[in-house]
């Protein structure tokens, strides 16, 4: 699994200027305001493989405490200028964090995480939460392990997604499948989630 996830982290290092341009200004406006309609004002939210930043600040411009990582080194530089503030270059796997966040966003990062990880990987983000803590993740549309190029997604559906999150402890409380929003990309889908603890 080592291999898949260096070679998707070596994709991103590489093609880290055309991913930025290609994602900065993609309209994640609609999911963003679901997503903090369940956090308290000025909450904090860790923003799980950040790519480009662009929710990031986002966050930041609506009064929120942000902590921001991506995988890729060179996403994070230009992440970082992008936000002005410093962005962590880890992996998932490395999560630590315990009840500290209000709301985990993971727009388009998961689907990178090995399938047989995700479990594990949820069961760590939960613990990040505060109690009341809500997750939102976004992954393409579809039904298994999918290679596109060089990178390797877990695609999930509308269906599938549920039992991964269900059995992390949270209770979804917003499913849906919908188009890219990045330009040209349209006739993408993918599917979008939010789960809550208690």
């Amino acid at each position: 699994m080592e291999d898949y996830i260096n070679k998707n982290i070596e994709y991103y290092n590489k093609n880290a200027d055309s991913f930025f341009e290609g994602s900065v200004n993609a309209d994640m406006s609609s999911e963003r305001d679901r997503f903090i309609s369940y956090l308290p004002a000025g909450g904090k939210i860790l923003d799980a493989g950040c790519g480009s930043g662009r929710d990031s600040k986002a966050f930041l411009e609506k009064g929120f405490d942000v902590i921001a990582f991506d995988a890729s080194e060179e996403m994070c530089k230009r992440a970082s200028e992008y936000i002005g503030q410093e962005v962590i270059n880890m992996l998932f796997q490395d999560l630590t964090y315990k009840d500290e966040f209000d709301g985990i966003w993971a727009s388009a990062s998961l689907l990178h995480v090995p399938m047989e990880e995700l479990p594990g990987i949820l069961m760590k983000m939960k613990e990040a939460l505060k109690s009341g803590g809500v997750m939102y993740a976004s992954f393409k549309y579809g039904d298994g392990i999918k290679m596109r190029g060089e990178r390797r997604f877990s695609d999930f559906n509308e269906k599938s997604i549920i039992p991964l999150f269900e059995n992390a402890g949270f209770s979804i409380i917003y499913n849906e499948v919908g188009n890219d929003n990045r330009p040209g990309r349209e006739n993408e889908m993918w599917v979008n989630v939010i789960g809550i603890i208690h």
